[in-house]
């Protein structure tokens, strides 16, 4: 017989979970999709909503910008990996409000209600109250965007090949990446790679050593959050690539292919027919609209602060983890960062926080373990801090390639990944750089 199947409230669930607590989770990112995960095949209704249908592995989309893996590498359907589980629905939309005091979630004109809920709506790219610069500069959150950047960059590169004025190909030719910290680095290292050995091989009449990636911060070093020797390591092997740094320097406007930026020595004009923004994030809108309908604080990045179980102050049905929570209840008393790591554990741990009080069970307090931060600066060259443990050049690569592995949540895309770098390592050839007027 087949499983009896239910949709929202409009029929009854199966005769299990008839009467078993509703788990709503907004958000499909590392956060969502590790607490869907954890609670899938429990005696609970779950249901998740995302405004896409996949699960996005935002630490590759530079892969995607610069042309070594497509778009459907980093992402995987939701419902391929989710959708086997008889209790986890899943239902593609965008919430528009949040209703606390009937515990209602309102999305496609509809209201779910829910006994508890986890937000995991994650986060934004910010451009410090210069939202005019996003039509200039492209951010790197989204697969539109890494698509974006990867389009522009080719569809640059050809008209250079045909352009026989030698500015505007120097501009053509020239790509500025602002933000050094490991989106910043890694992007740029990529398309420096990029345009120096593709065009030396695939194109004929232009000059690969004019090729032009600077990578702009306002710090005295890329990386700042790691240790300053795998800092000044990173920053070494860019310039040993042929990437230029901007380093001390405040980007005061950006302009259709120009940035000025600001240092301590007066204003420097950059131009550049592609411009990057890694720069800055901002929480998701849902983290302002959870405050209003709640009286919670937010902090200057929109995220909201949380109680130690991750619930707003006063909602206990509220938990909010990710991108979009502050968490400061750790031994430093510093918030958690923005990462994969710290919202993977976020999820999984709320999961089972709810699953043990439905069941009046104690749960064990959350504990952040870190297992260090990475970031790739060339091919076979990254730096890592592992708990400590500081390695750079191709073992910390190797590093970095494993543990992105074993974060990738779609074993398909696993396998692919790794035969795409295998094949990169062995012929220094991409296999996304096809121009389309859409993503593919």
């Amino acid at each position: 017989m087949a499983p009896e199947r239910f949709f929202l409230e409009l029929t009854p669930p199966t005769e299990l979970l008839r009467n078993a607590a509703h788990v709503v989770i907004v958000g499909g990112g590392f956060a969502g999709l590790k607490a869907a995960h954890a609670l899938a095949g429990k005696t609970v209704r779950v249901t998740l909503i995302d405004k896409r249908n996949f699960n996005l592995f935002q630490p590759l989309l530079y892969q995607v910008a610069s042309g070594l893996v497509s778009q459907t590498d980093v992402a995987s359907p939701l419902r391929i990996m989710l959708g086997q589980a008889p209790n986890v629905q899943i239902l593609m939309g965008e919430v528009e409000d949040i209703d606390t005091s009937a515990q209602e979630v309102i999305f496609n004109d509809r209201r779910l209600h829910y006994d508890h809920l986890i937000v995991a709506a994650g986060a934004t790219s910010s451009f410090f109250g210069h939202d005019e610069w996003g039509q200039f500069a492209t951010p790197m959150k989204s697969l539109e965007d890494a698509y974006g950047i990867r389009k522009r960059v080719l569809s640059a590169l050809e008209e250079a090949e045909q352009t026989p004025d030698p500015t505007r190909r120097r501009l053509l030719q020239s790509v500025v990446v602002v933000g050094g910290g490991p989106t910043g680095c890694e992007l740029a290292a990529s398309l420096n790679d990029l345009m120096r050995h593709t065009l030396e091989r695939d194109f004929k009449q232009i000059d690969p050593n004019l090729c032009k990636v600077t990578l702009v911060d306002p710090g005295d070093r890329v990386l700042r959050a790691m240790d300053p020797q795998l800092s000044k390591a990173a920053g070494e092997h860019l310039k040993r690539s042929g990437v230029e740094m901007l380093l001390g320097g405040r980007v005061k406007t950006i302009e259709e292919n120009k940035l000025v930026v600001t240092t301590s020595d007066g204003e420097v004009t950059l131009e550049a027919g592609t411009i990057c923004w890694t720069a800055g994030v901002a929480a998701s809108p849902l983290g302002k609209l959870l405050a209003e309908r709640t009286g919670c604080s937010v902090d200057r990045g929109g995220r909201l602060p949380v109680e130690p179980d991750f619930s707003i102050p006063g909602h206990p049905e509220i938990r909010v983890v990710g991108d979009l929570c502050s968490y400061s209840h750790t031994k430093n008393g510093k918030p958690l960062p923005g990462m994969a790591g710290p919202a993977v554990q976020m999820g999984g741990w709320v999961a089972k926080d709810i699953l043990a009080k439905l069941q009046n069970q104690s749960h064990a307090p959350f504990v952040f373990t870190d297992f260090g931060t990475m970031a790739v600066v060339g091919p076979l060259f990254a730096v890592a801090d592992l708990r400590g443990l500081k390695l750079s050049g191709p073992l910390g690569w190797l590093l970095w390639g494993l543990a992105h592995l074993a974060f990738i949540p779609d074993n398909e895309n696993r396998i692919t990944l790794l035969t795409k770098w295998l094949w990169l390592i062995v012929t220094r050839e991409r296999s996304a750089l096809v121009i389309t007027e859409a993503p593919s």
